[in-house]
């Protein structure tokens, strides 16, 4: 029998010899695992479609203390993907999903928090359809449970509100700034090139901590809604983790071919 079984959701895999795959998983119980799962490229192999991208399973394995890499036995599949797929904004959330909770998330540390985020948003693609929602949810609550998300609604240049129920004060953000700053601090020498954090997104923002993806009051989601706000949130997940990441850069550039596409309609 296997040493564990655990409700698991795939993240990537890798070729390894001639037959075997390494499987990253997020494990509900144990957190972030990497496996060795034997003959899964043959035709007659025991995992099935299981092991494809952010696939929901249970994952029977063996794991050693001596060995980084687990033992991968088999898979029961509960739910995959693959219907998600012909929708190509629904396809590139999946990639984006897939490679944060890869790049992000420290190996074999806990994290069930995270684990029903994913499932959260997987489930809110494939019911309502809210790609762009699914996205900005998921990056903001990411960059909340890694820890990583600065105050915003103050200045972190000279600590005023930025929220002033009457007049918002305007807030932007650039590459390595670990928070928002008003109009005057952007100007400070030092503060480098910056985007506008719009008031209605910092709004949104506030409302994503406070309730469920399915209760949120903003029903129509396009590419354009809460864009700046996704930007931002990649912009602190890249820099405390130091590196890029590969399919954000995909959401952006769709966005700005949307957004100038509607500019020039609207002319």
């Amino acid at each position: 029998m296997p040493a564990r079984v655990s409700e698991a959701l795939v993240l990537r895999t890798y070729p390894l010899k001639e037959a075997d795959l390494v499987v990253s998983f997020l494990a509900r119980d144990l957190g972030k695992l990497r496996g060795v799962a034997k003959r899964a490229r043959r035709p007659k192999s025991p995992f099935g479609a299981g092991l494809e991208r952010l696939s929901h399973v249970r994952m029977a394995y063996f794991q050693r203390e001596t060995r980084e890499l687990v033992s991968l036995d088999s898979c029961e599949l509960i739910r995959c993907q693959l219907d998600l797929v012909s929708d190509y904004w629904a396809g590139v959330a999946l990639d984006y999903f897939a490679e944060v909770a890869e790049q992000m998330l420290p190996p074999a540390e806990p994290n069930e928090k995270f684990f029903r985020l994913l499932l959260a948003v997987l489930d809110d693609v494939r019911t309502a359809g809210a790609v762009w929602r699914a996205v900005t949810y998921f990056s903001l609550w990411t960059v909340r449970l890694c820890g990583w998300l600065p105050e915003l609604h103050v200045c972190l240049g000279c600590g005023s509100a930025l929220d002033d129920a009457e007049s918002p004060e305007r807030a932007f953000f650039s590459r390595g700034q670990a928070g928002l700053l008003c109009s005057h601090c952007r100007r400070m020498p030092g503060a480098g090139s910056s985007r506008e954090l719009n008031a209605e997104s910092r709004l949104i923002a506030a409302e994503m901590l406070r309730r469920p993806i399915g209760q949120l009051s903003q029903s129509h989601w396009e590419q354009a809604t809460a864009a700046d706000l996704r930007r931002f949130l990649v912009q602190q997940m890249e820099s405390h983790a130091e590196r890029r990441l590969i399919t954000a850069p995909m959401l952006e550039r769709e966005d700005a071919i949307r957004l100038t596409a509607a500019t020039r309609q609207g002319s």
